[in-house]
Formats: C-alpha cells, sequence, structure tokens
C-alpha cells in the first residue's frame, strides 16, 4: 500500500531485511553531479566501498562551480546559472539533510513573479496549494485573462492537466508536441505567454520539440498535484560552499574515494561477477583500470553514448537504440554581470519574463546569496543573471547578448546607465530533450546488466519528477536496484500523488 503524508506519496520499495551490504562489496559511480552523488550516499551508507569517478577537476555537473577573478581582485564563484529548489523536491532535500539536517541554508522565496512588456505582472505569491482552488485563483488574478476569455477556451483539452496518468497520458499525448497542445487550449495571445510559455520554457526544451505528455507531466508535476505551493527555495550561499564541500566532506567520513580529472572511456565484464572500468586522463588512455561489483553510470547524455559505443559487455542491443536515440535540446545562455551600481530595492531575487527575446529570466544574487552579497555591499552594486533557455541554434552571440540587455533594459531601466566591472557569458547544450514519441524509447535506470544502473534527470522514471529532482530520485532509485539482490534497506524514495485528481483509478 502507498503510504502518504502531507500530501505527498512514497513510491513502494521492497523493505530490506539487511542494514548493510556485504563484506568488500565494491561501487563505481561515474559522475559527480547529483545524480551521482545520490547513489554514493545511498550505497556508502550501506556499507559499500565506493569510488565516484568525475570528468570534470571538481564535483557537480551541471550545477559545478568555478572561480571569477574580477578586476578589483576579488575571486567569486561562478555557476552555471540559478538553480530553484521547488518544496516538492523530495528526495533532493533528503539527500542536502545529510548535510544540512534542518534545511537551514534554503532560503524561501516571497514571490517569483512574470513580467513582461508594458508592466503586466503575474505573481505567485500565496497562491491555494490545492487544485481546482489554486487554478481559480491564478486565474482570477491574472491581468492578461478575463472571464469572457473562458468562453474561447477548450475546456476538454484544459482538463488533461487535471488527469494526468503515468501510462494514460503518455498514451494518448506523448505523439504530440507540447506546442500542438497549448495551441489547442485557445487561450489569448498575453495570457498563455504569461501562464504557460514561461513554464514551458523552464524545461530548456522548445515547444514544437517537445512531447506534449511530457509537459502535461510537469504541469502535473510542479503545479496540479504539488502540495507544497510554486514558491521555491534557493541556496543561501555559492553551491562549492553551501552544498558540494559539506556533501563530498560527508562521503568521505563513509570512506568514499574521488577521482576528479578522470573520465572513464569503456566498461566491461571480465568475470561473472566484476565489472572492468577504463579510465583517460587530459583524453590520454590510463593503463590502469579499476573492477568493482557494481556500477552506477550518473552521466550525461553525450557521455553514456560514448562508454555504450565503447562497451559491447553493456546491455543488450536493443538497450543500445534506447541509448542512441536519446538526443540534447537547443543550447541555453547565461550571462552574469557584476554592475557598479545597485538595481532598485524593491527587485524581487527572482522574475521570469514574457514577450521579450530570448531572456526567460532575470536574478539578483546578492538578495539570496552570501558572496554577492558582500562583493555588492563592497562596492555599491549588484549581481545580475539574465538567461535564455532553447536559444535557437541560427542566433549568434551578438544578437542574443543585445535582445537579452534590452530585456533588462526596460524592465530594469535603473540598469542602463550601470558599468559593467565583470562579466561572464556562455552558451551551453547538455540538457536533456524530451521529443514526441520518445517515452516509451527512454531507458530507465535498470540496464539488462548485472550489477549497473543509470541514473540521470533524462531518465524515464515511474512517477513524476523533472530536473534536479528527477536526477536524485533516479541516483537513489539506481543504489536501490543495485543492493536488491542482498536484501539491503532501500532509501525511502517520494513523490507527489501519481495521478491528477480527474484521472480514473485503474
Amino acid at each position: 500500500m502507498t503510504k502518504v503524508r502531507d500530501g505527498r506519496q512514497a513510491f513502494p520499495q521492497r523493505p530490506g531485511s539487511r542494514d548493510r551490504a556485504p563484506d568488500g562489496t565494491t561501487a563505481l559511480v561515474v559522475g559527480g553531479g547529483l545524480a551521482g552523488i545520490a547513489a554514493a550516499c545511498v550505497l556508502a551508507e550501506r556499507g559499500v566501498s565506493v569510488t565516484v569517478v568525475e570528468r570534470e577537476d571538481s564535483l557537480g555537473g551541471r550545477l559545478r562551480t568555478w572561480s571569477e577573478t574580477l578586476p578589483d581582485g576579488s575571486s567569486l564563484r561562478m555557476e552555471r546559472g540559478f538553480h530553484a529548489f521547488f518544496r516538492q523536491y523530495y528526495n533532493l532535500r533528503e539527500l542536502l539533510r545529510r548535510v544540512d539536517p534542518d534545511l537551514n541554508r534554503l532560503v524561501r522565496l516571497r514571490d517569483y513573479p512574470v513580467l513582461a512588456p508594458g508592466g503586466a505582472i503575474q505573481s505567485f505569491e500565496d497562491l491555494p496549494t490545492r487544485p481546482p482552488w489554486n487554478i481559480v485563483s491564478l486565474v482570477r488574478r491574472a491581468e492578461t485573462f478575463r472571464y469572457r476569455d473562458l468562453l474561447k477556451v477548450n475546456g476538454l483539452a484544459a482538463l488533461d492537466m487535471l488527469r494526468f496518468d503515468p501510462e494514460r497520458t503518455y498514451e494518448r499525448h506523448d505523439g504530440a508536441t507540447a506546442r500542438e497542445y497549448l495551441d489547442s487550449l485557445r487561450f489569448p495571445p498575453a495570457a498563455r505567454r504569461m501562464m504557460f510559455d514561461v513554464f514551458s520554457h523552464s524545461f530548456f526544451n522548445p515547444e514544437e520539440e517537445m512531447s506534449a505528455a511530457d509537459l502535461l507531466m510537469m504541469f502535473h508535476f510542479y503545479f496540479m498535484a504539488n502540495p507544497e505551493g510554486l514558491v521555491f527555495d534557493v541556496l543561501d550561499d555559492e553551491f562549492e560552499a553551501s552544498l558540494w564541500t559539506p556533501l563530498r566532506t560527508h562521503l568521505e567520513g563513509l570512506g568514499v574515494r574521488f577521482l576528479l580529472g578522470t573520465e572513464v572511456t569503456s566498461i566491461r565484464r571480465p568475470s561473472d561477477d566484476r565489472w572492468a572500468v577504463e579510465f583517460s586522463e587530459a583524453g590520454r588512455p590510463l593503463r590502469e583500470d579499476e573492477d568493482a561489483d557494481l556500477v552506477v553510470l550518473a552521466v550525461t547524455v553525450p557521455g553514456l553514448q560514448r562508454i555504450a559505443a565503447a562497451s559491447p559487455d553493456l546491455g543488450t542491443a536493443e538497450w543500445r537504440r534506447k541509448v542512441e536515440d536519446l538526443s540534447l535540446t537547443l543550447p541555453f545562455a547565461v550571462w552574469r554581470l557584476w554592475l557598479d551600481r545597485p538595481v532598485d530595492s524593491d527587485r524581487q531575487p527572482f522574475v521570469g519574463t514574457a514577450g521579450y527575446a530570448y531572456l526567460d529570466n532575470i536574478s539578483v544574487y546578492e538578495r539570496f546569496e552570501a558572496e554577492s552579497r558582500r562583493w555588492a555591499d563592497s562596492v555599491g552594486g549588484s549581481v545580475v543573471e539574465l538567461h535564455a533557455y532553447a536559444v535557437p541554434e541560427n542566433v549568434g552571440e551578438s544578437e542574443l547578448r543585445t535582445r537579452l540587455l534590452e530585456g533588462l533594459h526596460d524592465l530594469y531601466p535603473e540598469t542602463r546607465d550601470a558599468r559593467v566591472l565583470h562579466e561572464v557569458f556562455r552558451v551551453d547544450r547538455d540538457c536533456p530533450a524530451f521529443p514526441p514519441g520518445g517515452h516509451a524509447r527512454r531507458p530507465g535506470v535498470e540496464l539488462p546488466a548485472e550489477g549497473v544502473a543509470l541514473a540521470g534527470d533524462f531518465v524515464r522514471l515511474p512517477f513524476p519528477t523533472a530536473l534536479m529532482e528527477r536526477a536524485t530520485a533516479s541516483g537513489f532509485l539506481a543504489a536501490n536496484h543495485l543492493l536488491a539482490p542482498w536484501d539491503v534497506r532501500a532509501e525511502p524514495i517520494w513523490s507527489v500523488p501519481l495521478r491528477g485528481p480527474l484521472a480514473r483509478r485503474r
């Protein structure tokens, strides 16, 4: 029976009769992001001797940080963009409790409004958390939506947001695009931009290339079935200080070893009960390899595809086709600006934007991050970050910068005359795509190879989840799967309710 607590559900796990794996059990976790660290925590806490192998020279994956030296000599940490810690990220929060039991480092934002040209604003502050009252309240306060617009809305299509089902929704909607579904709602264009387009862009996938079923799952996970409300938390300092150093210290206390700056090139099965992993450093093969009882592959899509192509012992032909079918979505841009003057005092720490070319959100880092606040106080400035998701491939850096800056200046006019003391502009392309028809072909945690499991934010999971929470939950599930043959106690897995309030029960 599924356990329910405070509106959240426990995903069924076997209880397990043992607290620890057999003495001498070893594991190699490939990848030092959230998925790999989550798996390493569970394995090490159950007595497994774990080695984490990470290609970069530091932990974090897409949450990795590095040092930036400003012209004034300040050394500040930088990461690949703002991240929101929603309160229904139950598994991520359990990982954080390993190093912050009371979650004191998470700071709740009061609101994250959506801003549009002409002063339009959509607030999410103090919305009810239960459907349909959250929907009614959102529509009532929407400046871009009037009650007469309800007569034009496709009510039957809109009801699909309330009847999400892990099987039926994908059977019915996975072949369509998110854009086709949103078009079918017949929302007024301005209301659609404020209420839906901003939301769909947050998953890095363009609407015309994203599965409608995955979009409906996201609606379910973040809004329709989320008992915590839409306002989220942020970490109170840069990620190295608040997340990665504490987690590494915790794991080292459990005996975990780290091989940083080391890439796994292939995996082979030299015996019936062991896996051998081959490495390279800086592109040069290493003579040494390591063997282990268990392997967790917690890498990016391209990393997994490279390893699978070089590892004939890893999985079946069908599984390999699933890996080959995985793809990346369009690039995303992050532009952080250290300004010589502050933004206005009433600016929110984070806002979404609608109706601006490429600009998707604005963050003011000194409003929540201690390191940025110290720098801003010392110079009387601000640390502002701009994001652009799913950037078309034909858009050059010059045009992208121009449009992002136009949006910032329009929404925050006080930044027009600010001098940029330092900046970091980068475009990355390593986020997974969720294309129409891709759900059934997406690999899950379990491999058709004994002793190996998959983890990451692209892995298909049996419950609604996304982004950082999907990565963490998949890491927990990967460890549980690998420990199951020894009947070792599983890590609890929590989720929002599996089905929408109007879904038919099976």
